[in-house]
């Protein structure tokens, strides 16, 4: 992994090699603020992880970031989430050197990664070499509501 000073965990966090169970997964999702999901729905995306970190802090996980994709060509980061209470000690600088580290090492040259970045969050992943991809093209996306 990246072994800069400022990607670095304090001592009494660690970064497993491994997304969280579904329970952590949905609660972090809601206490860091990202767009909930249903269980069902967590469940079968969690199953489609390429490669996931979770932070532990005291046995419990208090954040967690996710690669999703079809392992060769197209590679999505995702699920970068950091519980409010452990924000502010560099905890998703260090998620994202994670991520982008296993994608350097596993990814073939030629992969397409992408991410969805929110506000302000996106001075974070430009640190990562993320770069917005307007005006040659623009993200969307779409939700299934029934």
């Amino acid at each position: 992994m990246t072994d800069d000073v400022a990607t670095r965990l304090p001592d009494d966090y660690r970064l497993e090699p491994q997304a969280p169970p579904l329970a952590d997964y949905l609660r972090l999702r809601q206490v860091a603020g990202l767009s909930p999901f249903t269980p069902e729905a967590a469940s079968l995306g969690l199953k489609g992880t390429v490669f996931g970190v979770r932070l532990v802090w005291e046995d419990k996980i208090v954040g967690m970031g996710r690669i999703i994709g079809d392992g060769g060509c197209f590679f999505q980061i995702t699920d970068i989430a950091v519980d409010p209470a452990h924000q502010g000690r560099g905890l998703g600088k260090r998620i994202m050197a994670a991520l982008t580290d296993h994608l350097k090492a596993n990814a073939p040259e030629s992969a397409y990664v992408s991410l969805i970045a929110d506000v302000p969050a996106n001075r974070l992943y430009a640190q990562f070499g993320f770069a917005e991809t307007a005006p040659r093209s623009v993200g969307m996306a779409m939700k299934i509501v029934r």
